[in-house]
């Protein structure tokens, strides 16, 4: 019997909309037999600027017992989700300094033959959420990965309407995490693992 996916989900959040999708996707994946380490990136920003914030400084103490990620974090995973807010148009800052720290071991070939994803949220609609995961994968490039976006491969995507990954308006704090976004995180966290899987089992072979 082969061991379980290894799965790890390396988020950044400042008011709890990542947050939330990325414990969605811990969950379904754990249900599908996944082992999964839910890592949040490290926080850059002053301590005045998360104060001056109700909901960031909340989303702060709230997460506070959420393992930081590391880059052996990914070194033992077979797949890796990685989840952001959108900063204009581009990933966090916060999520682009752990992709930045990874450089060792691209270089000792320990990045490549992984499955890889990404999820966005956004304060707008449309709001960059596109142009956010397509330059996350650009890093999966470098780093030859896979990259497993979920497609149009499940009738919850054409709810959800985003083939690159899970995405969610937040409209400024005002629109909670509903249905049609924990449907379709459910779903890809599925689709990773299953690819995952077939992968891992293939290479062992």
């Amino acid at each position: 019997m082969s061991s379980p996916v290894k799965l790890a989900i390396v988020y950044y959040s400042s008011t709890g909309f990542s947050a939330e999708i990325a414990k969605e996707i811990a969950q379904a994946a754990e249900k599908a037999g996944a082992e999964v380490r839910l890592l949040k990136a490290a926080e850059l920003a002053p301590e005045a600027a998360i104060a001056s914030n109700e909901a960031w400084a909340a989303h702060a103490a709230a997460s506070a017992g959420i393992p930081v990620a590391t880059p052996a974090d990914v070194e033992w995973a077979d797949a890796v989700i990685f989840g952001t807010p959108t900063r204009f148009g581009n990933i966090s800052s916060q999520l682009k300094q752990f992709i930045d720290t990874l450089g060792g071991l691209w270089a000792q070939g320990k990045l490549a033959n992984k499955v890889y994803s990404g999820f966005v949220t956004t304060a707008t609609t449309h709001g960059g959420q596109e142009s956010t995961l397509l330059a996350l994968y650009n890093s999966i490039h470098h780093f030859g990965g896979l990259i497993v976006s979920p497609g149009y491969t499940d009738p919850v995507k054409f709810v959800d309407g985003n083939p690159y990954g899970t995405s969610h308006v937040d409209a400024q704090g005002n629109n909670p995490i509903g249905d049609q976004t924990r449907d379709a995180a459910r779903h890809q966290a599925e689709r990773v693992v299953q690819i995952a899987e077939a992968l891992k089992n293939g290479l062992a072979a």
